[in-house]
């Protein structure tokens, strides 16, 4: 019977057959081998190695010295203009007339002889990585990645700055809008907060434009720009830049794989929120989680290392450092200030002047005078426009033939700010008052969101819709009774009745608001919870008629 052995295996058999006295015969009966595979076995416990082949003749033979020529030239040529396999390739073919060979065969012998012609010539490897070590506190590395979300509905690409402890992998990261200048610096501002100090050795930098003004040639030195000196002069930042381009990615390795570690494991699904804000919150969790992790062999968590490294850091500024950037555009006849390709809105009151922008990495800010005037989410693409209702609301006021087209009101819609409440009651109104009455009467409603918040106004706006009560004053009362806590927001208000009727009236003609108020007044009395204070009484008024005083004469003093 033969028995398939691995060889080692085999050879150990046959040798313990023999010490029990088989022979050589019948082992190679027993084995199924020849006499010679015997005499090896018993000559050497380890098996001969297998001999090597030769190898096999190929039609590239002939043209390899040329291509070990080819090689050999690049090692002193300029780094963009060495030769390709498909420039190699060509050559051959061109001035070498090599037929027969194909782009797969000189790919293959490239890939390993430049290796080897470069060790040949003394060059050592391609690229070589040392390992590091990290002394706790001392260094960082920071790097900006893109993340896609859906942001109000809106499929959005964001950007995902991450700053990361060499020692300890504690990292901090924070979304937003862009990668500019005030993304680079309000990450800072976030990241150093939460980590609770500043790392006293280095930090490691692409080049990006947000601090490198210029590369000075191959060395190290950079020409940073003005706001990152003065940023990292005030938080006692030590920055190092690294190579440009893909040579320069494995100097913060750290970091870079950092960034697709938390995207792939905290992106995936892509995530859907109402704003950049709510985002950021799920993204300080995640980071808080994440400290309970190890990174690859570690004995310790991230934690417990960063436990190790905080009080080590060197302690943050006392003063603040305004991270965001200054503008001053003017408002054109829209109403509209244009900053970074972007259009936003401002109040039409402002029309013609010069305001002034504080642009963040998120959101801007506008101000008139030192007074706020307007507040918006930074748009993330180039050329769009956030337009907002309430600043033409006094314009369209006068001009309310220009409500239902509006961008504005398209735009609210679109946010959710203008329900189809809004449209009921404004159809209704339109049907009592006429289009332009009706129109601006809405209009009217919509102011009250000034001083009335939304959910109140949103309440009101629909008892006063069920009542048929159609003008902003109605409206108005119903919101405050939300507000001060009455029937409606709280719980259900009776059974409204349906709008009233007059006899020989059209809707809306023949003082149709007074109309309306008379009625919610009737309505409101009969919808009066019930009094139970007890009846008045005159009895200490009939008291004070019996009481006389001295010296006064009988009925003196007492009421006719």
């Amino acid at each position: 019977m033969r028995v398939s052995l691995v060889k080692v295996e085999l050879y150990a058999a046959i040798r313990r057959d023999h010490r029990d006295g088989l022979s050589g015969r019948a082992l190679e009966r027993k084995y199924g081998v020849t006499w010679r595979t015997v005499r090896k076995a018993l000559d050497s416990r380890w098996p001969e190695p297998r001999k090597k082949q030769a190898p096999r003749a190929s039609r590239l033979d002939a043209y390899k010295a040329v291509i070990d020529g080819l090689l050999e030239a690049d090692l002193d040529a300029p780094p963009k203009q060495k030769h390709t396999v498909k420039r190699i390739f060509d050559r051959l073919l061109d001035e070498h007339a090599a037929a027969g060979i194909s782009y797969q065969m000189v790919r293959a012998y490239v890939a390993v002889r430049r290796k080897e012609i470069r060790w040949e010539a003394g060059r050592g490897p391609a690229e070589v990585f040392v390992p590091q070590s990290h002394m706790p506190g001392g260094e960082a590395e920071v790097d900006f990645g893109d993340v896609h979300i859906v942001l109000a509905g809106v499929p959005t690409r964001c950007y995902l700055f991450s700053l990361r402890l060499s020692y300890s992998g504690k990292a901090v990261h924070r979304v937003s809008a862009s990668c500019g200048q005030e993304a680079f610096f309000e990450g800072h501002v976030h990241a150093l907060s939460v980590l609770g100090g500043v790392p006293r050795g280095k930090i490691r930098y692409d080049n990006l434009k947000a601090a490198v003004a210029q590369v000075l040639g191959f060395s190290r030195q950079r020409q940073e720009t003005e706001r990152w000196v003065a940023f990292r002069s005030h938080w006692g930042i030590e920055s190092f830049y690294c190579r440009p381009g893909i040579e320069g990615a494995h100097e913060k390795g750290g970091v870079e794989g950092q960034i697709g570690y938390f995207r792939r494991n905290h992106f995936v699904p892509v995530p859907e929120v109402s704003t950049l804000a709510e985002l950021n919150e799920m993204v300080d969790r995640w980071d808080r989680e994440d400290e309970g992790r190890r990174i690859r062999s570690r004995p310790e968590t991230v934690g417990e290392y960063f436990a190790v490294e905080r009080p080590l850091l060197k302690p943050l500024p006392v003063e603040p450092f305004e991270t965001g950037r200054w503008f001053t555009p003017r408002v054109d006849r829209y109403a509209q200030i244009t900053v970074r390709t972007n259009r936003y809105s401002v109040p039409v009151h402002l029309i013609g002047k010069t305001v002034r922008v504080l642009l963040h990495a998120s959101e801007l800010v506008v101000f008139d005078e030192g007074r706020e005037v307007a507040r918006h989410e930074r748009l993330s693409t180039q050329g769009g426009s956030r337009l907002v209702l309430d600043h033409y609301l006094e314009a369209l006021v006068r001009k309310p033939g220009a409500f239902p087209g509006s961008t504005a009101l398209e735009q609210a819609r679109a946010a959710g700010r203008f329900t189809s409440v809004h449209d009921a009651w404004w159809d209704a109104a339109r049907a009592a008052h006429g289009d332009k009455e009706g129109t601006q009467a809405l209009i009217q409603v919509l102011l009250l969101a000034r001083h009335i918040r939304h959910e109140h106004l949103m309440t009101g706006l629909a008892v006063a819709l069920r009542a048929g009560a159609l003008t902003a004053d109605a409206v108005a009362l119903e919101a405050r009774k939300a507000a001060d806590g009455d029937t409606p927001g709280h719980h259900d208000p009776a059974p409204a009745p349906p709008a009233p009727v007059h006899p020989g009236r059209r809707p809306g003609a023949g003082g149709p608001a007074r109309a309306t108020v008379t009625f919610l007044a009737e309505w409101r009395l009969s919808h009066l919870p019930p009094d139970t204070r007890p009846l008045p009484s005159v009895t200490p008024y009939d008291q004070l008629l019996r009481r006389r005083g001295p010296g006064r004469a009988p009925g003196e003093g007492e009421a006719t």
